[in-house]
C-alpha cells in the first residue's frame, strides 16, 4: 500500500469536489512562490524586480514577455555541501512563474538587467496607433 498514491487520490477527490483551482489558494501558505517579485507601475511603464539569488550563468534564466504576461523560468542553486542542514529559509530550486500584467506591453522595447541577485525588467505600455473600429461605407440600393 503506497501512502503517496492515497494522498494523490485524496487530492483528486478534493479537486473534483472543490474545483481544480482549490489548491492554488493555499500555494503561498504552503510554500512561498519563487522568485519573489515586485512590480511598480506608472502611466506608460512597468518596472519589475525579481529576487533570483545564486545565478552565475544568466543563460539558465529565461524571461518571456507576451502581451500581458511576464514569465520567469530558471533555477536558484545554493551550494550546500557544508554539512547537515540545521535551518533553511532561502528558497531555491527550479522555478517557473507567470505573472499577469496590468496592461499590454510592447515586445520591441524591453530591458532586463541583473545585479546583486536581482533581475530588473523595464516594460513599456503598448499603445495601439490604429483603432480596431473600422467605418463601414453604406451603399444605397436603387429600387428596381
Amino acid at each position: 500500500m503506497d501512502p503517496f498514491q492515497q494522498m494523490s487520490d485524496w487530492k483528486k477527490n478534493m479537486d473534483h469536489f472543490f474545483g481544480d483551482s482549490f489548491w492554488n489558494e493555499f500555494e503561498g501558505l504552503i510554500k512561498p512562490t519563487i522568485p519573489q517579485i515586485n512590480i511598480y507601475q506608472t502611466d506608460h511603464e512597468l518596472f519589475c524586480i525579481a529576487s533570483v539569488p545564486g545565478i552565475s550563468d544568466l543563460d539558465k534564466l529565461d524571461v518571456y514577455v507576451d502581451y500581458t504576461t511576464l514569465e520567469l523560468k530558471g533555477s536558484i542553486d545554493i551550494d550546500h555541501s557544508y554539512g547537515t542542514v540545521v535551518k533553511e529559509e532561502i528558497l531555491h530550486g527550479v522555478f517557473e512563474r507567470k505573472i499577469a500584467l496590468p496592461f499590454p506591453v510592447r515586445s520591441d522595447k524591453i530591458k532586463a538587467t541583473y545585479k546583486n541577485g536581482l533581475v530588473y525588467i523595464q516594460l513599456h505600455r503598448l499603445i495601439s496607433e490604429t483603432s480596431r473600429k473600422n467605418r463601414v461605407h453604406v451603399h444605397v440600393l436603387e429600387d428596381s
